[in-house]
Formats: structure tokens, C-alpha cells, sequence
């Protein structure tokens, strides 16, 4: 989990991309620290302090230190999961259907929802959250497609979490019955602890990278529901084998489902847009 993973440095500081920032969020989950910066460009910075247990070298740690870090590791998930459910409800309010497309760095994830936002937009309300380290070049390629979206940038962070996709909200503001789609940061560890208050976990895996992803990454591709291999157009090039790549990813979870997808040719896209209409329908759909 982040509290072990290493993903950010003791007393970081976040960056910021304006200096007209309007308002800062600073909280601390025991040794799990978020600061939120807000820009007027609608980019978001939190940066993540995380405290970590140093032992020597062949010394076994302490039990009363070990016990520290589980309690920790603990607290930070069940306030992380309070403010997901927060957020499930709000978008149910709002009958909006939320993914959170997870991937390595370079999967095609921001091409993939390129794709999607053109197609789609005609016949769904979309918003969009992007989240990256850095930089806001991911949330201009999807305004540029006409949709809204709000930027987050987590600094030494190498995930997002339920708090800063409600600060997101507040800003994005999605309309009832649109589809918000999260972009999460190019991570396969953290992402996969972390619930956002969406629907549906999406993961994005491209054929460059290797059919034993699933194998090596057993969390992340446990907590999907779905499986986009992407850029399926290079496999003529690659020396990949889908079929163990499937294989892998059915033995870590049996009922993730899967499509072979490319953003750049379309293959495998209007299956997609399929299986996020029928999903759509039924959040909207009221209980009972």
C-alpha cells in the first residue's frame, strides 16, 4: 500500500503550475499527508508525505512498529473507502456513471478516451478527471474535445484518492446522467487499494508491454471489471501472445471481462462503447 510503496518523500513539497493558487486543503491521516493546491486553469497538485519504518539490515522490526504500520495502513483506507462512499452517492444523485481507468505509464489511455470522448459525446453528457504527477497536457487533449475536465496533480503521489476526486467534483460539477471518466495516474500498485466512489475499475494494458502484466501485478488486475488490450494495430509487429495475455489475466480474475481494443484503428471500440451503455443504463436504472 502507499504507506510501504514508497511513493513519495518525507516532507515533499508540492509543485504548482500558477502562482494565483485560491485555496489549499491540508490534512493529515497519521503519517499519510495530502496538501491541495487549486489553480484558476482547474489544475489540482497534492503532494504525499509518507513516513516509513527503517530497520538495519537483517534486524527484524519490532512488533510494536510493524503493528504501527498496519494501524496506519488501516486508518488511511477506511477514511480513504468513507469519502469513496461519499462520492458514490453523490454521482448516484446525480445518475452519473463513474470508471476508473487504471494502466502503466504508456498505455493509451489518454488516446483510448480521446477516441471514446469523440464517439460518445453526441450521445452522453461526459466530464472528465485527469490525474498525473505533473503537467496539465492531458486534460487540454480532452478539452479540446468539447468535454470538461478538471486536472489533478499528485506530485510525489503516485495515485489518486476518494479526497481529491471530491475536490475534483466540486470543481467539475458533471451534469445528471453524464458519464465521468477518471484518468488515474500510470500506476499498477496503489491505484488498485484506493476506491475513487466509482462504478467500475477499467484497466488499460497495451500489447508492448508483456503478457505476464497480470501475473506480476495480481492486485490491480483483481480489482477490474474490465480489460482493454490496447493498441491491438501494432500486433502484427510485436512478438506478443494475446492468448497467454488473456489466460494470465482470467487466472488472477475469473470474472474480469475482456475486449482487444486500438485506439488508433477502432477495432474492439464499438464493443466498448456497448459494454459502457449497458452499464450506464443500469446505474441509471432505480433500484428494485
Amino acid at each position: 500500500m502507499c504507506i510501504v510503496c514508497g511513493c513519495g518523500m518525507p516532507n515533499a513539497e508540492p509543485t504548482k503550475s500558477s502562482a494565483h493558487a485560491h485555496h489549499r486543503h491540508d490534512h493529515e491521516h497519521d503519517h499519510h499527508g495530502h496538501d491541495h493546491h487549486h489553480d484558476d486553469d482547474h489544475a489540482h497538485h497534492h503532494g504525499h508525505a509518507h513516513h516509513h519504518h527503517h530497520e538495519a539490515p537483517g534486524v527484524a522490526p519490532h512488533r510494536d512498529g510493524e503493528e504501527r504500520v498496519l494501524r496506519v495502513e488501516r486508518d488511511i483506507l477506511s477514511k480513504n473507502n468513507a469519502l469513496a462512499a461519499g462520492n458514490r452517492a453523490r454521482l448516484k444523485e446525480l445518475s452519473s456513471f463513474a470508471l476508473n481507468f487504471v494502466s502503466s505509464p504508456g498505455s493509451g489511455k489518454t488516446s483510448l478516451l480521446v477516441r471514446t470522448i469523440g464517439d460518445l459525446k453526441e450521445r452522453f453528457g461526459i466530464a472528465v478527471i485527469e490525474g498525473d504527477q505533473q503537467t496539465s497536457r492531458d486534460a487540454e487533449r480532452i478539452r479540446a474535445t468539447g468535454v470538461p475536465a478538471v486536472q489533478v496533480n499528485t506530485g510525489k503521489g503516485c495515485h489518486l484518492d476518494a479526497h481529491m476526486v471530491a475536490h475534483a467534483l466540486d470543481d467539475l460539477a458533471p451534469a445528471p446522467g453524464s458519464i465521468l471518466f477518471i484518468e488515474n495516474v500510470g500506476n499498477l500498485i496503489c491505484p488498485a487499494m484506493f476506491d475513487l466512489g466509482e462504478a467500475h475499475k477499467v484497466i488499460v494494458l497495451s500489447v508492448t508491454e508483456g503478457e505476464d502484466k497480470p501475473l506480476k501485478y495480481p492486485d490491480m488486475f483483481a480489482a477490474a471489471d474490465l480489460l482493454l488490450v490496447n493498441k491491438s494495430d501494432l500486433l502484427p509487429h510485436l512478438d506478443f501472445d494475446l492468448s497467454a495475455c488473456l489466460a494470465n489475466a482470467l487466472r488472477v480474475n475469473p470474472r474480469l471481462q475482456t475486449l482487444v481494443v486500438s485506439a488508433r484503428s477502432g477495432e474492439g471500440m464499438e464493443a466498448f462503447y456497448a459494454w459502457i451503455e449497458a452499464r450506464a443504463q443500469l446505474n441509471a436504472a432505480p433500484p428494485g
